[in-house]
C-alpha cells in the first residue's frame, strides 16, 4: 500500500514503549492507515485491484487456525497481526500488508478523515451496535475525546437517546453540538450514576475514558439488564463488587476493535450520515512532534500523519 495517511493512536504507545510480549526494534508504529494497492501478492483474490483505495486498522489480517479463527470470531485471533507489532506499520510511505486487512474506503472519505475509522471509529460504531441497546433506548458515552466524540456522534446517528459524560461544565456545549440529547458533568456535585438513573437510566454505557474510576463511577447508572461496554484502557482495576450486578442482572464486557469487513461497515455509515473525526494534519516528517501531542492529552481529537 501506498499511505496517503496514519492515525496516531494511543495504543501506539504499547509498542513504542515495548509494553506488549514479541516488539522488535527498529519499530514503524500505526495502525490505523488509509492508502492506495501499488502491488498485488500471488493468489491475492479478484475483488482487490491495483489503485484501489483502503484502509488497515488494529486488525491487521488473523492466522486463520487458531480456535476463534475456525469458529470465525477473528478479531479475537490468538495470532492477531496488529500492524505496528506483528509487521511495520503507517508511520511510512508504504506498508505490506495482508490481504485480509483490507477495507475499502468509499468514495466520499478523505484519507486523513478514514485513517482513524480504521481503529477509533470502528472500536465506537462495534461496540454500540453489538450493544443490548435498540433505537430508542437510552445510552451513555463516557468521555468525549478521541474515541467518545465519535461515539456520540454514532450513538446519535443509531437513534439512541444519546447522554454524553465528561468533566466539566464547559463541555456541555461541545456535547450538543455532536448531537448529545443530554449531558452530565462527572464533577457537578451529584454522582454520575444519579444523574443517569434521574434521566430513566441507561440501557448500555460505552465507556470510553481511559480512567477505571469514571468508567466504575456509571456502573449504577445503568438499567435492569443493562450493559457496561468498555473500550477505554487503564491497568487499574475496575472498583465493581457483585451486588451492582446480581440484582439488576447487569453486564461488563470489553470490546475489541473490529474485523476488516467492521472497518467497512464503520466507513460506509459514516460516510451516509456525515459522520467525521475531528483531526489535525500533520506532515510525516513531524511524526515525532505530532506522537507528543497525542501522548499530552492536546490533541483535539485525533492527530493524522499526511504523506500526500
Amino acid at each position: 500500500m501506498a499511505v496517503d495517511a496514519c492515525g496516531i493512536c494511543h495504543s501506539d504507545a504499547l509498542f513504542v514503549d515495548a509494553m506488549v510480549p514479541g516488539v522488535r526494534f527498529p519499530l514503524v508504529p500505526g495502525h490505523e492507515i488509509a492508502g492506495r494497492i501499488e502491488e498485488l501478492g500471488e493468489g491475492v483474490p479478484g475483488r482487490w485491484q491495483v489503485g484501489d483505495r483502503v484502509a488497515v486498522g488494529w486488525f491487521g489480517g488473523h492466522c486463520g487456525h487458531c480456535t476463534p479463527c475456525r469458529q470465525g470470531d477473528f478479531i479475537v485471533c490468538e495470532n492477531l497481526r496488529v500492524p505496528g507489532w506483528a509487521y511495520d506499520g503507517g508511520y511510512a510511505e508504504s506498508v505490506i500488508a495482508p490481504v485480509n486487512a483490507l477495507a475499502r474506503i468509499p468514495d466520499a472519505l478523505a484519507a486523513a478523515d478514514a485513517a482513524p475509522m480504521a481503529c477509533a471509529g470502528v472500536t465506537t460504531y462495534n461496540g454500540l451496535r453489538r450493544s443490548s441497546a435498540r433505537p430508542g433506548d437510552r445510552v451513555a458515552v463516557l468521555g468525549i475525546g478521541g474515541l467518545g466524540h465519535l461515539g456520540v456522534q454514532y450513538a446519535v446517528a443509531m437513534g439512541f437517546e444519546t447522554v454524553a459524560i465528561a468533566r466539566g461544565a464547559g463541555k456541555a456545549d461541545f456535547a450538543r453540538e455532536l448531537g448529545a440529547h443530554h449531558y452530565i458533568d462527572s464533577t457537578a456535585d451529584t454522582p454520575v450514576a444519579e444523574a443517569l438513573q434521574a434521566l430513566g437510566g441507561a440501557k448500555a454505557v460505552l465507556a470510553t475514558a481511559a480512567s477505571s474510576e469514571a468508567i466504575t463511577s456509571t456502573v449504577d447508572g445503568l438499567s435492569p439488564r443493562g450493559e457496561l461496554i468498555v473500550i477505554g484502557a487503564d491497568t487499574e482495576p475496575l472498583g465493581i463488587n457483585p451486588a451492582q450486578l446480581l440484582m439488576a442482572a447487569r453486564v461488563v464486557r470489553g470490546h475489541p476493535s473490529g474485523t476488516a469487513q467492521d472497518v467497512e461497515d464503520t466507513m460506509e455509515f459514516s460516510a451516509r450520515h456525515g459522520i467525521r473525526p475531528m483531526t489535525e494534519t500533520v506532515p510525516l516528517e513531524r511524526a515525532g512532534e505530532a506522537y507528543d501531542k497525542m501522548l499530552s492529552g492536546a490533541a483535539r481529537f485525533r492527530m493524522v500523519l499526511t504523506v500526500r
